[in-house]
């Protein structure tokens, strides 16, 4: 039994709103941070295969938040599993 009848909401609250906002960011970065080169402009026009379906694949830059997520995930794995062995932890 709660002893505030408003604590669930706020819970979800608490889960909702950090997670709507990374969502907004993320999408944001995905949009609109890269790398850039000197060649990218060339690189989203030039069209390098064609679909049946009319579909055109164009080789665009890769997003620069795609770049830290994979990076971030790299680095949170291999401490992760430096960690359990140096605290001997059972997984």
């Amino acid at each position: 039994m709660r002893l505030f009848a408003l604590a669930g909401f706020q819970d979800i609250m608490l889960y909702l709103f950090p997670t709507l906002i990374f969502m907004v960011l993320f999408g944001v970065g995905l949009a609109y941070a890269r790398f850039h080169r000197q060649t990218d402009q060339q690189r989203k026009k030039e069209i390098i295969y064609r679909y049946p379906a009319g579909i055109e694949d164009r080789d665009a830059p890769f997003p620069l938040v795609m770049t830290l997520i994979i990076a971030g995930t790299v680095v949170w794995a291999f401490f992760y599993i430096l960690m359990h062995g140096v605290l001997e932890v059972k997984i």
